[in-house]
C-alpha cells in the first residue's frame, strides 16, 4: 500500500505505486502516475500527468510541471524544478491573460538513475542522460549525455560519472574507470559508454 500523509493532496484518479510514499504538503495533480517505492518529499508539486518510474525521490519542494517523463531510480533534490514553457508569458501583447488555451506545454526527461541536484533548474524542452547527474544550483538549457556531471549556468559538463555516482577516474586514451566498482567506460566524440569490463 502507498503511504500518504493526511496534509498531501493526492488527485482521486493520480495512481500511486505500492510502497510509494507521499510526505506533507505535497501535492500530485490529476492523472499523475507514481510508480512503486517513490518517494514524495514535504512540499513537493507533481503536475498533472506526470509520469514517475519506479523508485523515484522527488525531495522537498521540488516542482515537477507536466509533462515531464522520469524514468527508474531518478533523483530529484530539494525546490529543484522541470519547467515546461518556452516561452512563458503572462498576458499576450494585447494585454490579456495567457490561459491553458494560448500556450502548448514542453516536458522535461530524465533518463534511469539520473541526478538533478539541489535548486538545479531544468529549462524545457530538455533530457537528461542516464546516469548523469545535475549540480546543485545548475540551469539546465541543452541536452546532457548518459553519465555526464554538469555545473554552472548555463550548465556545461565538467566530467563523468558512474551508476555509483562517483566522478570516474581517466585511464587514458579515452577509458574511464569507476573508483567504486571498478567498470570501465569508453569516451567518443562526447559521449560515454559503458566498456563492460571489470577488474
Amino acid at each position: 500500500m502507498p503511504k500518504l500523509d493526511p496534509t498531501s493532496e493526492v488527485a482521486a484518479d493520480a495512481e500511486i505505486g505500492e510502497g510509494t510514499v507521499v510526505w506533507g504538503l505535497a501535492q500530485v495533480r490529476e492523472g499523475a502516475v507514481l510508480g512503486v517505492e517513490c518517494v514524495i518529499g514535504r512540499g513537493a508539486y507533481v503536475g498533472a500527468g506526470v509520469r514517475l518510474g519506479d523508485r523515484v525521490k522527488v525531495q522537498n519542494l521540488a516542482q515537477v510541471y507536466e509533462p515531464a517523463a522520469v524514468e527508474d531510480g531518478v533523483f530529484i533534490g530539494p525546490a529543484a524544478v522541470l519547467t515546461n514553457d518556452e516561452y512563458p508569458r503572462a498576458i499576450r501583447p494585447d494585454g490579456s491573460r495567457v490561459d491553458a488555451s494560448h500556450w502548448e506545454p514542453v516536458g522535461v526527461t530524465l533518463r534511469q538513475g539520473c541526478s538533478v541536484g539541489a535548486r538545479a533548474v531544468c529549462v524545457a524542452p530538455v533530457e537528461v542522460g542516464r546516469w548523469a547527474m545535475v549540480a546543485a544550483g545548475a540551469v539546465v538549457v541543452h541536452d546532457v549525455p548518459d553519465f555526464a556531471l554538469v555545473a554552472g549556468t548555463p550548465a556545461r559538463r565538467i566530467g563523468w560519472v558512474g551508476p555509483a555516482g562517483r566522478r570516474l577516474l581517466d585511464e587514458g586514451d579515452g577509458q574511464w574507470r569507476c573508483p567504486v566498482t571498478g567498470a570501465l567506460f569508453t569516451e567518443s566524440e562526447g559521449h560515454l559508454r559503458e566498456s563492460g569490463d571489470h577488474d
